[in-house]
């Protein structure tokens, strides 16, 4: 019988948050797992051994007799290709990926469950972005009878503490090009371009922020059907936001190539904390309602960006390991959505793609606000 829950990437920033809650919930069940069995170790007899130990390197073929017994895996490490996904689902072990790589989570959406031979469910689009996001994108889209373009803009504070994974991710993309879809139609963007001023609510008022290539806004327009979608990027610190967008101009992209003038970037945003850890997102929807032009304004706003992404992750972890649905690829807005409750939010299963099966599971650490202007 599978009972065991292995999260790879278990003992870094996100990954160990995820194995705590999970592990409190499951004890004895879940294992940290990674390249550095060390600290594996280590991180183990910080929870009290209630989470175990495994050497597990995500890019080493899976061990087929280690599949008998794992009911889920939670990737939170950053990957080139599918092949250990789909070693898991054609196994029967269902898959977890909390990444934002838009590339890779398009690979993996592709996997058709007859096709390729899929006896198990995977849940992508798991944490803040994507994940809260696409939930405030569906959201605010059933608040309108036409949905014409959904913007997302992500404020994150510099004054948080971020992982590695996070801080290489950021970085290497800082240059990059990427494909959105606008109009209902693909065009490609690049990072730290098409300025939006964007108002965050609470006390956080308006910020700039810039397109940066979050997956959201690449599966969006394929689960919701929205002609345009885009996510933009600031950081709670105004003037370094605009030094990136300066330094972008004058090549930033081109000398982060070098791997030397990368590793010191890498390290710069890890060391340096100018700013908060206050996090914020904001997303608009356009469209029409009973016949009027309508924007439909969502935001959420916290602390600890990680520490939302491990709780949103670790919500959907628990109701795939209770009540599965048929097996498949779905991003998190095709099984969950956000309820409401004041200025709380609670992510909900509603027993969607035949699970039959409806949870709450409350958010906290975030605060909620709405409002409709009529355009």
């Amino acid at each position: 019988m599978k009972t065991d829950i292995i999260v790879i990437g278990g003992y870094g920033h996100v990954g160990s948050q995820i194995c705590r809650l999970l592990g409190g919930m499951h004890p004895g069940k879940v294992y940290a797992a990674g390249r550095n069995l060390k600290r594996a170790e280590e991180f183990s007899r910080s929870t009290g051994g209630y989470v175990k130990p495994l050497r597990l390197a995500a890019e080493e073929p899976l061990d087929q007799r280690l599949l008998k017994r794992v009911k889920l895996v939670v990737m939170c490490l950053d990957q080139q290709d599918t092949r250990l996904a789909e070693a898991c689902l054609q196994r029967g072990t269902h898959y977890v990926d909390v990444s934002a790589s838009g590339e890779f989570l398009s690979k993996l959406q592709k996997l058709d469950p007859v096709k390729n031979g899929l006896q198990a469910a995977a849940l992508l689009s798991v944490g803040l972005a994507p994940g809260l996001t696409n939930l405030l994108a569906a959201r605010a889209m059933q608040e309108l009878e036409h949905t014409e373009s959904i913007d997302i803009s992500i404020m994150l504070g510099l004054g948080d503490s971020h992982g590695q994974a996070a801080l290489e991710w950021t970085v290497d993309n800082l240059g990059a090009a990427f494909e959105i879809t606008e109009h209902g139609k693909a065009r490609t963007a690049s990072s730290f371009t098409g300025s939006k001023s964007t108002d965050f609510g609470f006390d956080l008022r308006t910020r700039t922020a810039y397109r940066f290539p979050f997956s959201d806004q690449q599966t969006l327009p394929v689960t919701l059907g929205v002609p345009s979608v885009s996510t933009r990027l600031c950081f709670d610190s105004r003037i370094s936001t605009s030094a990136v967008a300066v330094l972008r101009r004058l090549g930033l992209p081109a000398l982060l190539r070098n791997r030397t003038c990368r590793n010191f970037a890498v390290r710069a945003f890890g060391k340096f904390r100018f700013g908060s850890a206050r996090f914020a997102v904001k997303v608009d929807a356009y469209g029409l309602k009973n016949g009027k032009p309508m924007q439909i304004e969502y935001g959420i706003e916290g602390v600890h960006e990680a520490d939302i992404t491990a709780i949103t992750a670790a919500g959907v972890i628990l109701n795939l390991y209770e009540s599965a649905p048929p097996p498949g690829v779905y991003h998190i807005e095709q099984l969950f959505t956000l309820q409401p409750d004041g200025n709380r939010l609670s992510l909900v299963s509603a027993g969607k793609a035949g699970t039959g099966v409806s949870m709450a599971y409350p958010l906290n650490g975030v605060t909620f606000w709405t409002r409709s202007t009529v355009r």
